[in-house]
């Protein structure tokens, strides 16, 4: 067993690609198959060199390693072996309208209420009609000759599925300046380095039924592949999951912090009959189940991300994660936030309530109140008792209390309506910061 990942370095990962990545890599690892990841760059028009060093980053900082890889630009000899084998076949046949013909072609077909499929125009060129059309300076482009048939597999989640090609286009494989596009690159490279199975996105099932028919030409037997689409990712709201919605970008999520754990744990079992469950990338894998896979489209919340990002950060002990923290922090601090972040970034704001000089805003209703307060601080030394000791001293001087007593207390002492315990928080902030929150008129 062996599948791959083939990202294109075009832009970011984002947690669509991320999700069909961690199938694969997930599912190999189950089933002790092998990992491929490969950089599809042919299209160096648009791809760019800081990104493929960039995916590579985000696939490791996931967990996920490959067992070899490589890029489409280092086998273009073998995608022009396949080119001249298709040809010989008849498989290839040469093209010459211009996007402009094809384009009015195409309107007539809609406007005449057919469906706009390319009407083979091309493949009723004589010899001599060819020669006439280079020798007018016209450069072939070439398509392939689809079959015809319907093209029927057993899909690992979608079940049974099939296309049929008269209703398909004839695809293009090869542009005009003689190079391949990814729809036969992508074939050649699978039936080359002996990919078993391919796990993508249901966006992919009329390519699949093409590339098929492709490998079929080229001497792959009908049963070659196993093929899984996972159905597509939609947004809190119901929409399409843009790719290029930076913040849903690994290396977003990463800076924000997010942690590899949560997000794989998330998007493992996104859209399946699972619960969510903390686990690290092996064992995952040992529990992943195509088969588990709704058929129905998957949101991806980031509130439901948050949320496992919390669980995770929560049981973080202080050595694991304080290298990441703000300088100064400790772990009294950290034990103290943990479980009240969704965020390693929010760690930055829970230290400047700690240390930092915050000027609250206090009600006016609450100012005799915070003096009385003020009034009964103990003494330091302080620990994770004084809180209960002090509050219990002020309900009896006030008569305040529930909300109306440590509502006042939180927002003077942190600036924040919510937030970890004060217990916690009260000794790390300190008497002289405590007294000059509490009377902020007479700093």
């Amino acid at each position: 067993m062996k599948l791959r990942f083939a990202p294109s370095p075009t832009g970011l990962l984002h947690v669509g690609n991320a999700r069909l990545a961690l199938a694969n890599a997930l599912f190999a690892r189950r089933n002790k198959g092998k990992f491929q990841l490969r950089i599809d760059d042919t299209d160096t028009g648009r791809s760019r060199e800081e990104l493929v060093g960039a995916i590579q980053q985000d696939l490791e900082w996931m967990g996920i390693t490959w067992d070899e890889t490589f890029r489409q630009t280092e086998r273009l000899d073998r995608y022009a072996a396949a080119i001249e084998k298709l040809k010989a076949s008849g498989h290839l046949y040469p093209c010459f309208e211009s996007e402009q013909e094809l384009a009015a072609k195409r309107e007539t077909q809609i406007r005449q209420h057919r469906a706009p499929v390319y009407d083979r125009a091309m493949l009723k060129m004589t010899e001599q009609q060819r020669a006439q059309a280079e020798a007018n300076g016209k450069v072939p482009y070439w398509r392939f000759k689809l079959s015809g048939r319907i093209v029927r597999w057993r899909d690992l989640v979608m079940g049974e599925c099939q296309v049929k090609l008269p209703s398909v286009s004839d695809p293009v494989l090869v542009r005009t300046d003689g190079t391949v596009l990814y729809t036969l690159a992508s074939v050649v490279d699978d039936l080359e380095t002996g990919i078993s199975h391919i796990i993508r996105g249901e966006d992919h099932v009329t390519n699949t039924g093409v590339q098929i028919d492709i490998a079929e030409a080229l001497g792959a037997r009908p049963d070659h592949f196993r093929f899984a689409h996972l159905p597509l990712l939609l947004d809190e709201n119901g929409g399409k999951l843009s790719k290029r919605f930076d913040a849903c970008s690994l290396r977003t999520l990463r800076q924000d912090g997010v942690e590899a754990e949560a997000l794989i744990s998330y998007l493992a079992r996104l859209g399946s009959s699972d619960d969510p469950a903390l686990m690290p990338f092996d064992a995952l894998a040992q529990s992943y189940d195509l088969s588990h896979i709704s058929r129905s489209a998957a949101r991806f919340d980031t509130r439901q991300l948050l949320a496992m990002n919390h669980r995770y950060l929560a049981q973080l002990p202080f050595a694991t994660v304080a290298d990441k923290l703000p300088k100064g922090a400790t772990e009294a601090f950290w034990l103290a936030i943990r479980s009240n972040i969704d965020l390693l970034s929010e760690a930055k704001l829970w230290l400047n309530v700690v240390e930092g000089d915050i000027i609250p805003p206090v009600q006016e209703e609450d100012e005799a109140f915070l003096q009385d307060a003020a009034a009964l601080l103990p003494p330091e030394p302080w620990d994770v008792e004084t809180w209960k000791a002090w509050t219990a001293a002020i309900k009896d001087k006030t008569g305040r209390s529930g909300k109306s007593l440590f509502h006042p207390l939180r927002v003077a002492l942190t600036g924040e309506e919510h937030g970890p315990e004060l217990r916690d928080l009260l000794p790390l902030i300190g008497r002289k910061r405590a007294l000059a929150r509490l009377l902020p008129s007479q700093v």
